[in-house]
């Protein structure tokens, strides 16, 4: 139920982050919490999004075969393990520093809040994408111990970029999400709009992150990554086309894996 497979998507922002707020290599100890509360985290947030989409699931098509709905998972266990999985993050922000850890109620309201969004607006993609920015937002704090706003641009960007592939992916439930009355950007604008609205989100995105290299100054390795994030940004969207969703699960998931992983590997070569 807990794909480790999207790890990719938040935790190298969350390094990203923690590597830039240190100007190097973060102690030990601070990258150990960071990835302990990242993986409590994304454990909840899947699995509380599981838990509460559990009769959507059951009516769509594509999602019918999730864990809960097929029976595979009792719901008791799945919220057992949420428990356990917040418990964790709790800890870890504990183990961080005492602002992380009075920030960590927050974190988790944005969790619990963003699977009922989708009931009541098409800006939940948004929504999701404030939910990752706790990545980078957390790991800086976590480093740095306060809540500076140069953090911010990454930060915005993590939420532009993560609502340009959301925006993609929904395309699959377009049409059930309509039938059953949940909102979402390809519900309320259909397939071609939400491909230029899904280019211009990751246009913003690529932007901030160039902000914060303006901010930042960590090098010239930084720029070579932001021409080749640039690259992917331009594939990805090649990939996917109105009358050609074939394509979408690349788009989606190998070409932002690339994106973050990018981001990441090239920062961590500017300050090393």
């Amino acid at each position: 139920m807990i794909k480790f497979s999207h790890s990719v998507f938040a935790l190298p922002f969350a390094l990203t982050a923690a590597i830039i707020a240190a100007s190097g290599i973060p102690a030990f100890g601070q990258i150990f919490w960071i990835i302990v509360a990242m993986v409590g985290a994304r454990s909840a947030a899947m699995t509380l999004n599981r838990i509460i989409d559990r009769k959507i699931d059951a009516q769509n098509p594509r999602t019918v075969l999730r864990e809960i709905p097929s029976g595979k998972v009792r719901v008791s266990d799945a919220v057992v393990f949420t428990i356990v999985s917040l418990a964790g993050l709790v800890f870890a922000a504990y183990m961080l520093n005492p602002l992380c850890l009075k920030l960590s109620p927050i974190a988790i309201a944005v969790l619990f809040f963003y699977s009922y969004t989708k009931r009541f607006t098409w800006l939940s993609h948004f929504v999701l994408g404030l939910a990752l920015s706790a990545a980078p937002l957390g790991a800086w704090i976590a480093v740095r111990g306060t809540f500076d706003i140069e953090i911010l641009p990454m930060a915005f960007a993590v939420i532009f970029w993560l609502a340009g592939f959301d925006v993609l992916y929904a395309l699959q439930d377009m049409e059930f999400d309509k039938s059953i009355g949940l909102y979402s950007i390809p519900g309320r604008f259909g397939i071609r709009k939400t491909l230029v609205l899904s280019n211009m989100f990751h246009f913003f995105a690529w932007g901030l992150l160039v902000f914060t290299g303006v901010i930042f100054d960590p090098g010239v390795l930084y720029w070579v990554g932001m021409f080749i994030v640039a690259g992917l940004f331009i594939y990805e969207h090649s990939l996917v086309k109105p009358d050609d969703l074939s394509k979408l699960d690349m788009a989606f998931f190998n070409m932002n894996g690339y994106i973050s992983m990018t981001v990441f590997i090239f920062t961590l070569l500017a300050y090393s």
